[in-house]
């Protein structure tokens, strides 16, 4: 009775610790996923009973499809994480695999410590950025790859058919990881100039480790809410969010600095302010690292998101270094994945996370390689980022907005939008003054338009969510219609909520 799996369980009664509590709609594209029940939040989708039995599932999956025998893992700073963190391993213990504990960590640290240690399979305890009362695990299975939709089915299906292994699992804590991940960053190469940058981590995990590694490459780091703070006081530490990135320009701005730098929850997104303090996103700072990689290293294939900036396909620096350039969907594990098939030099997503593949990294996602590599590249160059920014094609972005939608309505209401659009496309129907030339179906649907604009409407993996985005070449007012056409056609079927934050209307023209 105790480990049998239900839907509902009351919150403060004999039932919350007699009964498992997982609900089916935690098990995600790419991750999984739940809001906690807690006094907070009674009507919550897991218990701790709950990541018992996740953990026994993974360790069948580890030891049934993986081949392994001892599973990597850590945990990010919230409340309640070193305590699910703990209910989880006793699940593994039971099905009979060996734990290695890093403890408190960042994803990549945990990616790093599976490398480090020789370990194939990791378990990372993390929600990420999503808002407090949220919690989940990234799941490895390999080496630099993460369970994608089959492993996640596939362990789903393990949860719920509830027939796991057993056997006498050992447990060692290792907490010598942090040192050795910061060599291997800075790699004894520091940077040849000392170089002031704020480092913001939102009172998040990555304040613990961050600004050390930093330190070692040869910043002179100031640290803005580094210090932990499970209740985040300040900001969600989301590199996606403008009021995070604005509050990094702010300071920035104070303390003179030649860069920016804010990480989200675990460690493995980054968002970027220039050395004026203003605001970037990180898909056009991708594309000048995606240049200095291709002038290095010619010939090589880049992996970027649907979320992406066009910019890179028309990019002439790409072009002349013949370096091919590929869309995948937005999702660690489609990226990181699309980056070892075709042994990429680097994949992007425009949230944040980068993955670096040999010789600058493992073909992880990690904010602070992400951040060397950056300081690297503008170390060598010894121009500022705001020029080599002003050197690229001038586009107008809207920020990354989300919607609340019910995720078992968001899929079948992306499907809808993507006929309305192949419509709008088939009948030439202008929007925002220009037509429909194609639609890209590779992860929702992204509309492009005859003159380069294009607009996106995809289902949040991890969110009960819409995810918009739209860019222009041409003006910010073109960029703002176009997603104000997305929101008017989305809010006119009644399925969606509240919008998590806004584009700025352009000036009015006087």
């Amino acid at each position: 009775m105790r480990w049998q799996i239900h839907s509902e369980v009351p919150y403060n009664s004999a039932d919350f610790f007699e009964k498992t509590l997982i609900t089916d709609n935690g098990f995600r594209e790419y991750d999984v996923r739940w809001r906690l029940s807690t006094k907070a939040n009674p009507n919550g989708e897991i218990n701790p009973n709950g990541f018992v039995v996740l953990g026994r599932a993974f360790g069948t999956y580890v030891r049934e499809v993986v081949g392994e025998e001892k599973v990597v893992v850590g945990h990010d700073f919230r409340e309640y994480s070193q305590d699910l963190s703990r209910s989880f391993v006793v699940g593994l213990l039971w099905s009979g695999v060996d734990v290695v504990d890093i403890g408190l960590a960042l994803s990549p640290m945990l990616y790093f410590a599976q490398y480090h240690l020789g370990v194939k399979a990791g378990a990372m305890l993390t929600a990420s950025h999503n808002e407090n009362g949220w919690t989940g695990l990234k799941l490895a299975d390999g080496l630099s790859s993460t369970l994608g939709p089959e492993g996640i089915q596939r362990f789903k299906e393990i949860v719920k058919k509830g027939s796991f292994s057993s056997g006498p699992g050992r447990y060692e804590s290792c907490e010598d990881v942090f040192a050795a991940y910061a060599d291997d960053i800075v790699g004894g190469k520091p940077l040849r100039h000392v170089v002031d940058v704020v480092v913001a981590a939102g009172n998040g995990t990555a304040g613990r480790f961050a600004p050390k590694v930093l330190e070692k490459l040869g910043c002179n780091v100031v640290p803005i809410d580094c210090d932990l703070n499970w209740d985040f006081p300040h900001h969600n530490p989301n590199p996606e969010d403008v009021s995070f990135l604005q509050s990094i320009g702010k300071a920035a701005r104070t303390h003179d600095v030649k860069i920016g730098i804010g990480i989200d929850g675990d460690g493995d997104r980054i968002g970027i302010v220039d050395d004026t303090g203003k605001e970037v996103y990180s898909d056009k700072v991708a594309l000048l690292v995606a240049r200095w990689l291709a002038r290095q290293t010619p010939g090589r294939t880049l992996v970027v998101d649907v979320k992406s900036t066009g910019l890179f396909f028309s990019d002439p620096v790409l072009q002349e270094t013949d370096t091919k350039v590929i869309m995948v969907p937005t999702g660690h594990s489609y990226v990181k994945a699309a980056v070892a098939k075709n042994q990429a030099i680097a994949g992007f997503e425009r949230s944040g996370h980068w993955f670096f593949n040999v010789p600058y990294g493992r073909g992880y996602d990690d904010s602070v390689q992400s951040a060397a590599q950056l300081l690297r590249m503008l170390d060598e160059s010894g121009v500022s980022l705001s020029k080599m920014l002003q050197e690229l094609p001038r586009t107008w972005q809207s920020p990354t907005i989300g919607v609340v939608c019910p995720d078992d309505v968001k899929y079948a209401l992306v499907a809808e939008m993507t006929e309305r659009y192949e419509a709008d496309r088939a009948s030439v129907t202008p929007i925002a003054g220009t037509c429909i030339k194609e639609l890209i179906e590779v992860n929702g649907v992204r509309f492009v338009m005859e003159d380069g604009s294009w607009g996106l409407i995809r289902a949040s993996s991890n969110k009960p969510s819409l995810v918009l985005v739209a860019e222009s070449p041409n003006s910010e007012d073109q960029a703002y219609r176009i997603m104000m056409h997305i929101q008017g056609r989305l809010e006119a079927t009644g399925k969606v909520g509240e919008y998590d934050q806004q584009m700025s209307p352009p000036p009015a023209v006087s």
